[in-house]
């Protein structure tokens, strides 16, 4: 796994800080920002610290003019930031959608630091040649196809998300615009369709939890069942819920963090 040193990398916007006890660290997913955990910190941040981190691009995070939104470089302003809270003790990462990916790269370079690792709706894909099933292979290159689709169709891309967002009142849960379509563009490209995400996951020593909905439509079925095979990974599916997240898989996700059952 190539390194980017988190020395020279930017630091990055803390959304909240709350709670007092065991520390989590969430990282929110592409096009969104610590908006993404209103309905998850209520219930958590009675027993554990609470701590919100904006990835780099997005929310109120810089948007270095030089950054390429590669896995690395993400990782590393992740670790800069981490670092600056001084912790002390082993912490549980929890990320969502992009932010499951990046965190789950973190967890396989920082084995010391992560006792517990979540990961929720997390957007898993291999290349459509490596699955043997006819029907994952279609189901893979269409995802792949719609993302390099918004990513060459700016105008559109950002428009529909904007009609999405209003049609269900996700504020800034959803947010693309002109300021964060770079970011939005490279993290797409290099880290949701490009990645080593399974490879990531093999390497994690913690527990792992995954928790996604049953309505997900950004979840290739193929890719779960290669991690639902997976060593030390516990699978939480969520009825009546999809990628976005509300009340039920906010539950969800407060009860794995509360009362992890991986082992």
């Amino acid at each position: 796994m190539a390194r980017v040193r988190a020395r020279s990398a930017p630091l990055l916007h803390i959304a909240s800080d709350s709670g007092q006890g065991p520390v989590v660290i969430l990282l929110h997913g592409i096009a969104s920002s610590g908006a993404t955990w209103e309905k998850l910190i209520p219930l958590v941040e009675p027993s554990r610290r609470v701590v919100s981190i904006e990835l780099l691009g997005f929310g109120g995070s810089p948007a270095p003019p030089d950054a390429q939104y590669t896995v690395e470089e993400h990782v590393a302003a992740i670790d800069r930031t981490i670092r600056s809270l001084g912790l002390r003790e082993p912490f549980t990462l929890v990320g969502h959608s992009l932010g499951s990916l990046l965190a789950a790269r973190y967890a396989a370079m920082h084995h010391r630091e992560v006792e517990h690792l979540v990961l929720v709706s997390p957007p898993v894909y291999l290349s459509p040649g490596e699955f043997g099933d006819p029907r994952v292979r279609v189901q893979v290159s269409a995802y792949l196809k719609a993302y390099e689709f918004m990513r060459t169709n700016k105008d559109f891309t950002i428009a529909a998300a904007s009609q999405v967002g209003r049609l269900f009142a996700l504020g800034k849960t959803l947010e693309l615009t002109e300021q964060n379509w770079t970011p939005f563009v490279l993290s797409l490209q290099h880290c949701i369709e490009s990645q080593t995400t399974i490879s990531d996951i093999a390497s994690v020593r913690a527990p792992i939890d995954v928790v996604y909905g049953a309505f997900d439509q950004f979840l290739a079925p193929g890719s779960l069942k290669i991690i639902e095979r997976m060593r030390g990974i516990t699978m939480h599916r969520v009825e009546v819920s999809d990628h976005v997240m509300r009340s039920r898989l906010a539950r969800a996700v407060a009860e794995v963090i509360v009362r992890p059952t991986a082992g």
